[in-house]
């Protein structure tokens, strides 16, 4: 094996260690905190901006997901294939250090203060991410942020309060990505390669949402849980995603009321 795949296999290890040894009693209060709003009726928002979009989308709707959660992307922030002219990097990289987005954004929805947000940064540093995370808490829900604090403590916030995602939150988990993310070094190369954060901060996501699925089964209410037919046969995985999505619907549709 090579010594940059050896690298990186290493530092993902590190990372997935580190998350078993010191954030299981963290992801676990996230959790109660999590099937307790969705028990009551209430919505799981989860946002990011960038590539934290990827984590979001771990969360809802994907295989082995389930309503509950409610992701939230903003397209001029997150849609990056083109890379340049229209809808390019630098536009959204602009709009992620926009002040006073938070209030802008709520404003969209009818929140209640039994709800909680699930804020992903990995740099913790995007005042957008940090405004959503400031006004959630003003409206009275409970947030979590999912973060590398390694690397927060390397950033330099860009909300007007000078602070960092985990500063602005109710409880932090810590997903444990390096400082600057990118994590092999190539001989001759003078700056890192292969960012760890999407694999470190999808073990979090996956592991709450194992966690969320267990408390809400025992609780008497199991999810409709997105399948694969290979699980259940091609009629009966069919069905179940229409019953999800309906179900999904049905509990987004108090945002809007």
């Amino acid at each position: 094996m090579s010594t940059v795949s050896q690298q990186y296999l290493d530092a993902v290890r590190r990372a997935v260690d580190a998350i078993e040894t010191s954030q299981l009693s963290l992801i676990k209060q996230a959790a109660e905190r999590f099937a307790a709003t969705i028990l009551a009726g209430r919505l799981v928002h989860v946002f990011g901006t960038g590539h934290s979009r990827m984590a979001v989308e771990e969360v809802f709707p994907r295989y082995g997901s389930f309503p509950g959660f409610h992701p939230i992307v903003e397209l001029s922030m997150t849609y990056h294939n083109p890379v340049v002219g229209a809808n390019g990097q630098r536009q959204a990289m602009f709009l992620e250090n926009t002040q006073g987005f938070g209030e802008v954004l709520w404003r969209n929805f009818t929140t209640d203060p039994g709800d909680c947000l699930l804020a992903i940064s990995t740099s913790g540093s995007s005042a957008v991410t940090v405004d959503v995370a400031v006004e959630a808490r003003r409206r009275g829900m409970f947030v979590v942020a999912l973060t590398s604090l390694s690397n927060a403590a390397r950033s330099t916030s860009k909300h007007q309060s000078g602070h960092n995602l985990h500063e602005a939150a109710d409880l932090t988990l810590d997903h444990g990505a390096p400082a600057g993310d990118a994590c092999v070094w190539v001989e001759g190369l003078e700056t890192p390669v292969a960012p760890l954060s999407t694999i470190s901060s999808c073990v979090v996501i996956n592991l709450i949402k194992a966690e969320v699925a267990r408390l809400l089964t025992v609780s008497g209410a199991p999810p409709k849980v997105l399948t694969a037919a290979c699980h259940l046969g091609s009629e009966r995985s069919a069905r179940l995603f229409e019953e999800t999505y309906d179900d999904y619907r049905r509990r987004v549709g108090i945002l809007y009321r």
